[in-house]
């Protein structure tokens, strides 16, 4: 199974077209942090990390796990132990927190870019979460939560995304 990114506002998977936001100055394949951009290529798919007092546990073949409050995903290019990875909420450590007021991490699937091992200002905390509004992403694809609920029943842990 294979997830197209075609176009800014385009997400195909199968025969279901879903509208999306993705980086506020487009796509690279030259991605860098903090670029605004979202990343080209063909990347894997992590599991899919929920907000457990906001969501039932959604179905999908994904392995779920709960956010919790302590919960991060470090961004900072000079940590290379923990760069691009999920970790504890640590004041010394640059990250994004997924513990959010604001509801796009309610339902997040981390894509594998810069991933296995993770070359520092190459970017990080790409994610597939939810949107509201499809305002453009720092380098994100952001998705209603209704549609990421249908995409959900469709993929698996071997499922790709393609961004073009």
């Amino acid at each position: 199974m294979i997830i197209y990114l075609k176009n800014k506002h385009t997400l195909e998977v199968d025969d279901f077209r879903f509208r999306c936001s993705i980086g506020k100055n487009g796509k690279s394949k030259k991605k860098k942090e903090g670029d605004k951009k979202t990343p080209i290529g063909c990347f894997g798919i992590e599991n899919l990390y929920y907000r457990s007092d906001r969501f039932e546990k959604p179905s999908t073949k994904l392995k779920c796990i709960k956010i919790k409050r302590n919960m991060a995903w470090c961004d900072d290019p000079f940590d290379l132990k923990n760069y691009n990875k999920l970790i504890k909420l640590e004041k010394r450590i640059k990250c994004e927190k997924l513990y959010r007021k604001d509801h796009n991490y309610d339902l997040l699937i981390p894509i594998k870019y810069n991933y296995l091992k993770p070359i520092k200002f190459k970017g990080s905390c790409i994610f597939i979460h939810l949107t509201n509004d499809y305002k453009p992403t720092l380098g994100c694809i952001g998705i209603k939560k209704k549609d990421l609920l249908i995409i959900l029943k469709l993929i698996n842990k071997k499922t790709k995304i393609k961004i073009i």
